[in-house]
């Protein structure tokens, strides 16, 4: 059973190596705080998913419109990675976490605050999607980017 211990999975480092699956989550969870561009972190696959707080995107088009619009609709985002467990091949990673997050919806003027679970798989891919320069990864220099295919968000049963 998971109990929380570091039995359970070595954490990722709070900054982990350029260019590494790790790093590719902690520059997403950076990227969400700034309230900038999320989609160039997903692959531009019709099976790439997310699910999120109340949400289902399936294909990337849907996720990006997705990210798009909760861009536009959100601000002031806080993203407390407690627990990032990140897992690494050759052309393909999973990471798990246990996140706080909390953001203010924009046009409802509502602030939301959960204790979430996320888990998710990733793809190296050759080349920095067109517009990205995300993902972990210095588009300059010439290495592999990690992508998203999959993402799960959840909210946790217990609280904080």
């Amino acid at each position: 059973m998971d109990d929380g211990s570091p039995a359970d999975g070595q954490v990722a480092p709070a900054a982990p190596p350029a260019g590494s699956a790790a790093a590719a989550v902690r520059a997403y969870y950076d990227t969400l705080r700034n309230g900038e561009p999320l989609y160039p972190y997903f692959a531009a696959a019709p099976t790439t998913v997310k699910f999120g707080v109340g949400e289902r995107l399936t294909g990337y088009e849907s996720v990006a419109a997705g990210l798009r619009e909760q861009t536009r609709t959100t601000d002031d985002w806080r993203v407390d990675s407690e627990r990032l467990v990140v897992e690494e091949r050759d052309c393909h990673a999973w990471f798990s976490d246990d996140v706080f997050m909390a953001w203010t919806d924009t046009e409802k003027r509502v602030r939301y605050e959960f204790d979430t679970r996320w888990s998710g798989t990733l793809e190296r891919a050759d080349q920095t999607p067109s517009g990205s320069e995300a993902a972990g990864d210095d588009p300059s220099d010439g290495e592999p980017t990690w992508l998203f295919t999959g993402m799960h968000v959840s909210t946790s049963t217990e609280g904080r």
